[in-house]
């Protein structure tokens, strides 16, 4: 498992496949902030609230200078689904081996019912226009976490 980011570390670079199936990459997102969020399943309930949740903010976010990027394992076509379905405006973007979650210290150990394994990790980076991890969030839960992320951004003063 890597190591998790923290305010100030240089933010992985990526190119990633999106729901539908151009390639996205977090440099072309450099000179506006950039929220990555990570999430375990698409078309879940969880992952479809905080879904849900970003596309309704999702130009007040973008009027305050932020992107956002959603990150799953899920494939391609399970993205495209999901995007159709929930209506969703922004990038999902397909890990399915999981390497950019590792890099962001989103992959790990989770405890469930009383099993361990290892799985995505809720969480939120945002990546400030220099390419710097601005905030890390780890363990985030799904309800009422946009509405977090925006009092944490000093967004909602």
């Amino acid at each position: 498992m890597a190591e998790r980011l923290v305010p100030g570390d240089t933010a992985p670079d990526f190119t990633l496949k999106d729901h539908t199936g151009a390639e996205v990459s977090l440099a072309s997102h450099r000179g506006r902030n950039t929220v990555v969020y990570f999430y375990p399943a698409a078309s879940t309930p969880g992952c479809t609230k905080e879904a849900c949740d970003f596309r309704d903010s999702l130009a007040s976010l973008q009027a305050a200078g932020y992107d956002v990027l959603g990150v799953s394992p899920d494939t391609v076509k399970d993205l495209e689904k999901f995007a159709a379905k929930e209506s969703l405006t922004f990038p999902l973007l397909s890990d399915e081996a999981h390497h950019v979650a590792e890099a962001y210290g989103a992959w790990g150990e989770k405890k469930n019912y009383g099993r361990t394994y290892e799985g995505l990790i809720r969480s939120t980076i945002v990546v400030d226009s220099e390419g710097k991890v601005a905030l890390a969030q780890y363990n985030v839960r799904a309800t009422g976490h946009v509405a977090k992320l925006r009092r944490d951004l000093k967004l909602d003063t």
